[in-house]
């Protein structure tokens, strides 16, 4: 959404000229801003305002709300596929001059018995709201059930990957249900155990170690168990049985150990690299077979293995700092292409600025990363981590709304009654027939 909104700008005449024709095809109608999921989970963000519609904001370009199943690039033709679930695909062939490949990451799953019955994502707005009304249905279980082994286990709660998905996930919602405990009787925040599995010898791997150090020990000091180098073997029947050799039960486990690019990127004719993801050069023009850009053909975001000179050409992590910065860049230098050839002196390379990485801890904690060097604690880097997203969030409405949300949080008190199943309707036999 990023790059169609800089070429939009940068194309808006020619393309109500009709000299000039640009088309984004999507599975969904609009952009979900991931980084605020775990405020969403927390409940002091509105679900509907962290996602973009995509023809609110793209009133210039076309907008498909489709499927790729196949792109070949040497006869310049993708094929999208418009069926709804349980209907026969119905594929549309779409010709095209140059192609914009940004379709992101998918979770990355593993052969963990148990994992596809008791776990849970947390990629989207739906999972975000899910987990928030599972983690609060829990401690209503709690507070009711008279069983203690059950009553444990619906007070555990496991998250596997300790990223920024994971990290930030966790706190939020740990922070939410040590509010939340306060409306019920018999459980107090110790009662909570919360559990961060990382296979790795650290948290946020992306971050300093210094910053990551930090966060491991804020972790801690509010009580949750953080088991590095440590995997998650089985969740059957409900009952964790990690690497270490521990063994418990927990109703709740949250799958966030990393993302792999789209399975999109096998069904073209474009180099891929090892992992899946487009072979890029700097200048996020595709790498053709004879090691020379291939025309007519960019890429960016999590599927492009773009060179990143800090990490001496390694490709760019895959975060949401370094898509954004793709997509303003490739956007000027297709611009650039299509004024003066595929060889214009203004196309440029990638040079990302210094990691401003952060991620939120709670209400009022967080931490940051500067683009300085230095490293925030606490509530400033709360306010610069809000800072960073509402600025990089592609809508200026959306960035009002979740002001506004901010706002509406800090003057009350949180929202923790858990709405997302619909109620069931009773039958008529069963209806209070008394009168009034």
């Amino acid at each position: 959404m990023s790059a169609a909104l800089h070429l939009q700008r940068g194309l808006r005449e020619r393309l109500r000229r009709g000299e000039a024709h640009l088309t984004l095809v999507e599975p969904q109608a609009y952009l979900t801003y991931h980084p605020l999921l775990a405020e969403v989970a927390a409940g002091t963000i509105d679900p509907r305002h962290v996602v973009v519609p995509l023809r609110r904001e793209l009133t210039e370009c076309r907008v498909l709300t489709a499927r790729i199943t196949r792109i070949e690039h040497a006869t310049r033709r993708a094929w999208a596929d418009a069926a709804g679930p349980g209907e026969a695909p119905a594929p549309v062939e779409l010709g095209y001059d140059v192609l914009v490949l940004a379709p992101g990451s998918v979770s990355r799953t593993a052969p963990v018995p148990g994992l596809a019955e008791h776990g849970r994502r947390f990629s989207t707005v739906g999972e975000a709201v899910g987990l928030r009304d599972h983690v609060l249905e829990q401690l209503d279980l709690a507070t009711t059930t008279r069983d203690p082994a059950l009553r444990q286990a619906a007070l555990t709660f496991v998250f596997v990957g300790a990223g920024y998905a994971g990290v930030g996930a966790l706190a939020e919602l740990e922070d939410m249900a040590r509010y939340a405990v306060r409306g019920h009787h018999n459980i107090t925040p110790d009662d909570l155990r919360w559990v961060l599995v990382e296979a790795t010898d650290r948290i946020l791997a992306e971050e300093s170690p210094e910053l990551a150090e930090h966060t491991l020990a804020q972790l801690r000091e509010r009580n949750v168990d953080v088991r590095l180098r440590t995997t998650l073997e089985s969740a059957a029947g409900g009952v964790m049985a990690l690497s270490d050799g521990s063994r418990f039960a927990a109703r709740t486990l949250v799958w966030t150990a990393g993302v792999r690019p789209n399975p999109l990127l096998r069904d073209t004719d474009l180099p891929l690299d090892t992992t899946g993801r487009v072979r890029c050069l700097g200048s996020l023009q595709v790498l053709g077979p004879d090691g020379r850009a291939l025309p007519g053909a960019w890429a960016a975001g999590d599927g492009a293995a773009v060179p990143d000179p800090h990490a001496d050409g390694a490709p760019c992590a895959p975060n949401a700092q370094h898509a954004f910065a793709q997509a303003e860049l490739l956007a000027a230098n297709v611009l650039a292409a299509l004024a003066d050839g595929p060889h214009a002196s203004g196309i440029a390379e990638y040079r990302p600025d210094t990691p401003a990485c952060s991620t939120s801890l709670g209400l009022g904690r967080a931490v940051a990363h500067t683009r300085r060097g230095g490293r925030l604690t606490g509530r400033r880097a709360w306010w610069l981590h809000r800072a960073r997203h509402l600025r990089r969030l592609p809508s200026g409405e959306r960035r009002v709304r979740i002001l506004m949300d901010w706002a509406m949080t800090g003057l009350f008190s949180r929202e923790v009654v858990p709405l997302g199943r619909p109620e069931r309707r009773e039958r008529p036999e069963q209806a209070d027939e008394r009168p009034g």
